[in-house]
């Protein structure tokens, strides 16, 4: 499985920003999608994550009520729609994906980065206040 992100840029708080990530390889080992951030000098941070299936799907705290994460199986693509973008928003965002393995861990640990054994690149997010 190979993850590749995109829709980073550079975006006036208070608006909005989609990213996308193209899941390939074999996508039909995939269990779950998430996405990370990590901001300069700190920790990566789980932001979002969502079942293949699109039965499950949580958020990180600090994204509540603002962003979404969604799934299309068709593009074998997972978006990150980001509404109402504060300036600590402004960090490099990463796709990752959990493998049919790992379901039996990921309701306990999906916040987790053990979980997830692929990464994407990371696409850059900046907000300016």
């Amino acid at each position: 499985v190979q993850l590749v992100e995109s829709g980073g840029g550079l975006v006036q708080a208070g608006n909005s920003l989609g990213l996308s990530c193209v899941v390939s390889g074999r996508p039909f080992n995939v269990y779950a999608m998430a996405w990370f951030r990590q901001a300069p000098g700190k920790e990566r941070e789980f932001v979002a994550t969502i079942t293949w299936s699109d039965e499950y799907s949580y958020y990180g705290d600090s994204v509540k009520g603002r962003f979404t994460i969604s799934r299309d199986n068709a593009r074998n693509t997972v978006y990150l729609q980001m509404n109402n973008l504060k300036p600590e928003a402004r960090a490099v965002y990463y796709c990752a994906s959990a493998n049919l393995a790992s379901a039996k861990f990921w309701f306990d640990e999906y916040a987790s980065r053990r979980v997830y054994g692929k990464w994407g690149q990371g696409t850059q997010v900046t907000v300016s206040s």
